[in-house]
Parts: C-alpha cells; structure tokens; sequence
C-alpha cells in the first residue's frame, strides 16, 4: 500500500512539473507571438500606412532618435573603450606565451565587431531606452491616456510605438558601428603602450585581420536587437495593470526580458553564420 502511495505521489509531481513546463512553453510561444505581431504592425505604419493615407509622426521618431543615439553615446563610447582595453590585456595575456602579440590588433577587433560591440550597446539602449518605453507607455495606460488615443481613433501603436520602431532601426546600427570603433580605439591604446605597435599599424593589422563578414554579421545583429528591444519594452508598456505600481514592474519586467531575448538571437544568428560560413 506504501508503495502504491509513493507511486502515485512521484507521478502527480511528474505530471505537475510536465503541466508546469507545458505552461510556460505556450506562455512563450504567446509572447513571442505578441512581440512579433506589435513588430509588424509598427513596420505597416512606418513604411506602408504613410502610402495608405496614414501620416507618420517624422518629428516624434526624430526626438527619439535623439534620445536613443545621440544621447547614449557618451556610455556607449565609455564601456567599449574600455572593454576593447580589458580584451586587448586578456588577449595580450595569453598570445604573450605565444610569441605573437602581434596578433591583439586582430583579436580585439574580431570579438567587438561580431560580438561585443553589438551586445554590448543593445545592453546599455535597453537600460535606458528599452526601460523607458516601458516606463512611458505604462505611465499613459494607467493614466489612460492609450485608451483616450483609441477613442480620438488614434491607433496606439501608430501613435506611440512606430516612431520608436523607426528611430530603433536607424539607431542602433549607427551605435553599434561607433562602439566597434571606440573598442577598437580602446585596444589600440593597448597595443601602443605596451605591445609595440604604432598608431598606424595597429590600425593596419586592424584592417588586415577583418572581412567584410565580420561587419555585416555585427550589424545585421544590431538590427534584430533594436527590434527585440522596441517590441519588449512596448509590449510590457501596454501590458501594464492598474496602480503606479505596476509601472515599475513593467520596466523591470522589459528590462530582464530584453537581455533574455536579445541573448538568445545573439546565439541563434551567430550559430545559422557559422553554419553559412563557418571560415
């Protein structure tokens, strides 16, 4: 009897941890879901309403990509340059038993422009873009300020989250370029200072060690980061319950679920180049 009662106590915990991991597998699929229909709404009004007699707010997209560009360069340029520092002592660390220092120039440029300089500045937009979408469009919904945009027949997501699609797009690759040079820089202070290269050559060596693949692969990624980044924080923003509240934890919730994703399309489109072109 004991032991038909300890069987049926391991089952009901096996089918309850099944339930539980059937749950969130459907809760993820469905959010994905939502992320991906937000995004292409917010691609229909940005380049196809304006064609259907649907006006695109130029201006609102331009302040924010204000706040999204030009307002984060200053954190941008600091953590690269100095993670392109921190990669050129590591690098140097292990190529010095090897007898060839000469190659820092083109491992630090390697990792920051097909890795560390798009995720690293997706990183810093979400904290401080990502979270502010969230923040901002949760404000308004508790406000109801959205639904009084549906009631003026305003579309919420024409209103609020196109431009922000568009000054994403434009944005974040410009970001990410400016990131891959400051890491370069911060590696090439390095390699001054204490690897014998001159200014001039460590660039050259720079050059010589890159392919055209090892930029568009970072720049591809930078796209795909600032849609992530866009669709999350919005969605969470329009998602928000009721009480002030809930609008932090919808700015906490877009800013862990941001890292999340964006680490995953990190490993799934760096996994499909290397399958394209494993060289």
């Amino acid at each position: 009897m004991d032991g038909k009662h300890t069987t049926l106590k391991a089952g009901a915990k096996v089918a309850a941890f099944t339930g539980l991991v059937g749950f969130w597998t459907i809760s993820g699929f469905a959010y994905i879901g939502d992320l991906a229909n937000l995004a292409g709404r917010s691609a229909y009004f940005t380049f196809i309403g304006p064609f259907q007699g649907r006006p695109f707010r130029i201006t609102r997209a331009f302040s924010q990509a204000m706040a999204i560009g030009v307002e984060a360069i200053p954190i941008v340029s600091l953590i690269t340059f100095f993670v392109g520092l921190i990669m050129a002592l590591q690098s140097a660390y292990q190529l010095r038993q090897l007898g060839a220092m000469q190659l820092v120039a083109a491992a630090v440029a390697i990792s920051i422009l097909r890795e560390l300089g798009p995720l690293l500045t997706a990183i810093v937009v979400i904290g401080r873009s990502g979270s502010a979408f969230a923040a901002e469009i949760g404000t308004k919904k508790v406000t109801e300020e959205v639904d009084a945009l549906r009631t003026m027949a305003f579309d919420p997501v024409a209103f609020l989250v196109a431009p922000k699609f568009l000054a994403m797009l434009v944005m974040m690759p410009c970001l990410a370029v400016w990131a891959d040079f400051m890491g370069i820089v911060g590696g090439c202070v390095f390699g001054v200072a204490a690897a014998n290269f001159t200014i001039g050559s460590y660039f050259q060596a720079t050059q010589d060690s890159i392919v055209n693949r090892d930029i568009y692969t970072g720049l591809i990624k930078s796209v795909l980061f600032g849609l992530v980044i866009t669709a999350v924080g919005c969605k969470e923003g329009f998602s928000t319950g009721a009480g002030a509240e809930e609008v932090g934890r919808s700015t906490t919730a877009a800013v862990v679920t941001s890292i999340a994703l964006v680490i995953c399309v990190d490993l799934v489109f760096t996994t499909l180049f290397y399958i394209i072109n494993p060289t």
